[in-house]
């Protein structure tokens, strides 16, 4: 797609929908609207208020749409595999419906690729050429963006960052779930948990929600960078979500903690935290621009 006239950006998620409408030149957003995403009344009618939001936000230089949503997507066809907290959606060619519905293009991808494209082109790591996302929430999300675009993987499944194991066999709470994968370290469940069942509750908490405030999670922090940083070399790791703007305060501990993990003399990259407002809504937009996805 050229870079004329304004695409539109969708953040699908369990409660809520955002979308926005962006100049396609300048990023600029024109318009902006929410709608409760009520799944419990099943995903044929998520899709009708997808069409609907669509339709409203919908300009004549409109030239394509973007949607970020949890789960896995398929690349390049864009059907839904998993779709996390909205039933019914497993399945669905929801590139090729929106499209036939709304007769625009429609690009879709995993909503923490979106976080990390937005981030990557227009906020923290504007100008770095290895940016690396993870989103710390109610799930653990991840993205990978080199040299502005956006890399998928052969399929689109590459940055679950969640589902890369961190302590094999032992989850740092009590479950039969015995993975020990990055989520049920730092997921917003997880943390509740770690919380119940901490010997000391002061130890992780700060108010009164769950934050990083103790040793065992700094290290555990640094041997997911540690990974990242590894496999990828990034130039920066962009942390958001509500968990990953709290360990925004302690990058200095995680930092201390890398230099016991990481190779010697190996240089640590920045870490930052989320700037935009806006960075679901954008980054969905920005899938529309062929140059922003590799493979």
């Amino acid at each position: 797609m050229d870079e004329s006239g304004s695409v539109i950006g969708i953040d699908l998620g369990g409660t809520k929908i955002a979308a926005a409408r962006y100049s396609a030149a300048s990023w600029k957003q024109e318009q902006s609207l929410r709608r409760e995403t009520e799944a419990s009344k099943g995903f044929s009618h998520v899709l009708d208020t997808l069409v609907d939001v669509i339709t409203e936000l919908k300009k004549e230089d409109t030239r394509a749409v973007g949607i970020g949503a949890p789960g896995l997507i398929t690349h390049p066809e864009g059907t839904i595999l998993t779709l996390p907290n909205i039933p019914g959606g497993e399945g669905v060619p929801i590139q090729q419906t929106l499209f036939e519905r709304t007769g625009l293009p429609c690009l879709a991808d995993n909503d923490a690729n979106c976080f990390t494209l937005a981030e990557a082109i227009a906020g923290a790591g504007k100008g770095a050429s290895v940016v690396v996302g993870v989103t710390l929430g109610t799930g653990v999300g991840g993205g990978i963006v080199i040299n502005g675009k956006l890399f998928q993987g052969s399929q689109g499944y590459a940055a679950e960052f969640g589902h890369m194991l961190l302590v094999p066999g032992h989850p740092p709470f009590k479950t039969e779930d015995k993975r020990g994968d990055v989520e049920q370290f730092f997921s917003g469940s997880a943390m509740g948990k770690r919380c119940e069942e901490a010997k000391d509750p002061s130890d992780y908490l700060e108010g009164e929600v769950c934050a990083f405030m103790h040793k065992d999670i700094y290290r555990e922090v640094a041997w997911m960078c540690t990974n990242l940083i590894h496999v990828l070399d990034p130039s920066v790791i962009i942390f958001g979500g509500s968990a990953g703007h709290a360990l925004a305060r302690h990058f200095k501990e995680v930092k201390k903690e890398l230099h016991h993990w990481m190779l010697p003399n190996m240089p640590i990259p920045e870490l930052k935290v989320a700037e935009l407002k806006d960075a679901a809504t954008l980054g969905a937009a920005m899938l529309t621009i062929g140059k922003s996805i590799s493979s």
